[in-house]
């Protein structure tokens, strides 16, 4: 075996190695800010801090609501433990098309994204139906944990 052969290696990942969650102090996190309950990624409604006992350390009650499916979860934990937050980000695209429940997204750069659910209920009804109407639209996605939802849309401003 020569040297070139053994140097040669196949990786099956193609992620960018970026972590989907980083550590955050508990008594760091926030009133609106994103926390990992469960794991799931949750926005924060509300948290209270219950004072040391005797024999214990202060606590953190935290109540979130699951940004992609709306449950309203709960966690008790230590102030001084560290807990996971989750990335998320906030893309906005052209809206090309709705076949089938998904949407056709345009990026920036001009190239396509096919893989996202038009959403549930009210919000997919009044998309769908300005979409037929010839409005141009931009689609809000929120994406983290791998997971990707519309959150909104707007019609796009005339040029």
């Amino acid at each position: 075996m020569s040297d070139d052969e053994q140097h040669n290696h196949t990786f099956e990942s193609a992620s960018s190695g970026a972590s989907l969650t980083y550590p955050m102090q508990c008594s760091a996190l926030r009133k609106n800010g994103h926390v990992l309950i469960k794991g799931r990624p949750c926005n924060i409604v509300d948290m209270s801090n219950s004072k040391p006992g005797k024999h214990g350390h202060a606590k953190v009650k935290l109540v979130a609501i699951d940004i992609f499916t709306g449950n309203k979860l709960e966690d008790l934990s230590p102030s001084t433990h560290n807990m996971d937050v989750p990335n998320v980000s906030r893309n906005e695209f052209s809206l090309i098309d709705i076949d089938g429940g998904f949407l056709s997204l345009m990026m920036a750069d001009g190239s396509m994204k096919d893989d996202v659910k038009q959403p549930e209920g009210d919000l997919g009804n009044k998309m769908e139906e300005e979409f037929n109407e010839g409005k141009e639209l931009l689609v809000t996605v929120i994406a983290a944990m791998g997971e990707e939802a519309v959150v909104s849309y707007k019609e796009a401003p005339k040029n």
